[in-house]
């Protein structure tokens, strides 16, 4: 199964895409997709459709995972985020690429084994699971980790 992770953000969305043979994991790609505020929210957000959508056709996943919607205190960094997942999660429909959700603490605890784990030690866990695979930032560092754990949880979720 390959199994394509998804960080959404309007700034920066990671990517990361792993293949999972029984309990062997192993690192296929990631990257991010940034955009400059400097452009219109339109464009940015049709520039995003258009690299997950490109992200899916060179990968081909067999499912897409995304981390459940959380809640800022600041309304308008939440509506840029929706806005974010409503492109990426856009791409995956049209590409007929199912998308499962999961919370940050279900991630968490998959990767690292306790749903409290800060982003230090997510990543070190990464370097675990994934050797070898040069990771492009922190963004692409919670897409794997999203992938990760969908790979652990299994095609039932």
């Amino acid at each position: 199964m390959i199994v394509l992770g998804l960080d959404p953000s309007l700034t920066c969305t990671g990517w990361g895409v792993v293949k999972s043979e029984g309990a062997r994991l192993t690192h296929v790609a990631n990257g991010q997709i940034a955009s400059s505020p400097r452009e219109e929210i339109a464009d940015r957000l049709a520039a995003l459709y258009a690299a997950v959508t490109e992200v899916i056709v060179r990968y081909r996943p067999d499912v897409a995972a995304a981390e459940e919607v959380f809640l800022n205190k600041n309304p308008q960094s939440t509506l840029k985020l929706a806005h974010a997942r409503g492109a990426v999660l856009a791409a995956c429909g049209a590409a007929r690429l199912g998308v499962h959700e999961h919370s940050a603490k279900v991630v968490k605890k998959s990767v690292v084994g306790t749903g409290g784990a800060d982003k230090k030690q997510v990543q070190a866990m990464l370097k675990v699971l994934l050797p070898g695979a040069k990771v492009a930032g922190a963004d692409a560092a919670d897409a794997l980790a999203v992938a990760i754990a969908h790979a652990h949880l299994g095609p039932r979720h």
